[in-house]
């Protein structure tokens, strides 16, 4: 049995854990990091990265699919396309694997020892590792939990067969001809609207009044709309109850209390996600806990002294940018310097067609703390949308009405995902209407809109 000592000890390689332990490295810290996977988390393997992947594929071929219809307002006139989805898997399986070395190129630039395999806590300085060469003992004077999150299986319709987490979906080799999808968050409607781009017959069904509940109905409008457009079927106040005998349909419970079949080659499950603190040995530690996630302070320490907690497994956002800060802070706290978690805002994108991004309050959660001033644009008047055939939208800006400090700001649009730093820039900054309103932005851009909404709350709007 080997042993390896260390100052400090990263556990999990995804985007909290890789950044935690880079920053550990640059600052001279003596770091480990151990991952039983590649390289990337979820993220980069079978999350944020490989989905955007196939939702631009999906974009791509519904664009010449358009235009063999030789519907195309751009005049533009093709034969009629072919995807081959196993050809679009490898090309993004390309992208995860460059990126993959990527990652662990940066974690042995920044002279970080990494260690393969499943880690086990003997105690709170101690962890026990199954390598490939046997068993590797871990000391540490300080460790990171960065475990991650899982997708949440629903025990009517476990995982295998028919029935898929995003995980296998974004590894499918043949587009379904019907897709059942249970859950109407930003998973499920990414991934939904990425099939049915492809051709596959898509039925959503939410539990919920409506799709996006975490979102305001204002802003989710627009993709509502699409979703009709793209022939998608959504069933809203229904719950799945299970799969039909044959596997080949999803059974319902309607808004009426009815039972259904909703007919289905592959029933895609995206309730949530749990954090992954089951298999390392949390027993053997005492950790103060936040439901099922891991208690952590303003420093991302955790109740025991010397053990900090980041990313999905300390609660939501789960959001790798989140992870990503976290981790950055937690290893210049290691080092001796004087940080704490006090983001203003965390910007946070849904990919869906169109796109959604929101940072800070929500016109909701800013009345709640006193008079405020609103500010819409809509890309229906801006230039850039429209040559992009993306006026569907808009820009949307909530202000404290006595000194016009930007308290939210969200935006529904094609590719407004770009806009997510100047928002997050904005409200990190703590700007006031005024500071927006009198940037100049370049024309023409939808950059504009963010400019035109801070006009409007001000009363002086110039393109509307």
């Amino acid at each position: 049995m080997k042993e390896i000592s260390c100052k400090l000890l990263v556990i999990g390689a995804g985007p909290g854990g890789y950044v935690c332990a880079i920053r550990a490295g640059q600052l001279g810290i003596d770091t480990v990091i151990v991952e039983a996977g590649k390289p990337g988390g979820t993220c980069l393997n079978v999350g944020c990265i490989p989905s955007k992947a196939l939702i631009h594929a999906a974009e791509e071929f519904e664009k010449v699919s358009h235009m063999a219809g030789g519907n195309s307002p751009l005049g533009i006139s093709v034969s009629a396309p072919v995807l081959d989805l196993a050809r679009t898997v490898a090309w993004k399986d390309g992208i995860v694997s460059r990126l993959n070395s990527g990652v662990a190129g940066l974690l042995k630039k920044a002279r970080v020892k990494t260690v393969q395999g499943w880690a086990t806590f003997r105690d709170g300085k101690t962890v026990e590792v199954e390598t490939e060469t046997g068993m590797q003992v871990i000391r540490a004077e300080t460790i990171v939990i960065a475990t991650g999150s899982a997708p949440v299986e629903l025990p009517f319709l476990p995982f295998g067969g028919p029935v898929i987490s995003s995980t296998e979906a974004l590894a499918l080799s043949e587009v379904p001809k019907r897709l059942a999808v249970v859950g109407g968050g930003y998973i499920g409607l990414e991934l939904g609207m990425a099939f049915a781009k492809m051709g596959a017959k898509v039925t959503v069904v939410e539990a919920l009044p409506r799709v996006l509940a975490q979102y305001d109905a204002e802003l989710t409008r627009p993709v509502v709309k699409r979703l009709a457009e793209l022939g998608i079927e959504v069933l809203v106040n229904a719950k799945a109850k299970g799969i039909s005998t044959k596997d080949d349909a999803l059974l319902v419970e309607t808004s009426d209390g009815k039972s259904a079949k909703v007919a289905a080659d592959r029933i895609l499950v995206t309730v949530g996600r749990k954090p992954v603190t089951e298999g390392w040995g949390l027993d053997q530690i005492d950790l103060d806990r936040a439901g099922k996630f891991i208690r952590v302070d303003e420093q991302c320490r955790t109740s025991m002294r010397g053990v900090f907690a980041i990313g999905d497994v300390t609660g939501e956002p789960m959001l790798a940018h989140r992870a990503m800060a976290q981790g950055e802070m937690v290893a210049e706290i290691v080092a001796g310097h004087k940080r704490s978690w006090d983001k203003r805002a965390i910007p946070a994108v849904c990919f869906t067609d169109p796109e959604l991004v929101t940072a800070g309050l929500s016109p909701e959660e800013a009345k709640a703390q006193g008079e405020i001033k609103i500010g819409l644009f809509p890309f229906a008047a801006n230039g850039r949308a429209m040559t992009r055939l993306g006026e569907d939208g808009f820009v949307r800006v909530v202000a404290r009405a006595d000194n016009h400090l930007v308290l939210g700001i969200q935006a529904v649009g094609q590719g407004v995902s770009e806009l997510s730093a100047a928002f997050g820039l904005a409200l990190e900054m703590g700007a006031r209407l005024e500071d927006i309103a009198g940037t100049i932005h370049a024309h023409p851009t939808q950059g504009e809109g963010f400019q035109e909404a801070a006009l409007k709350a001000l009363g002086h709007a110039l393109h509307i």
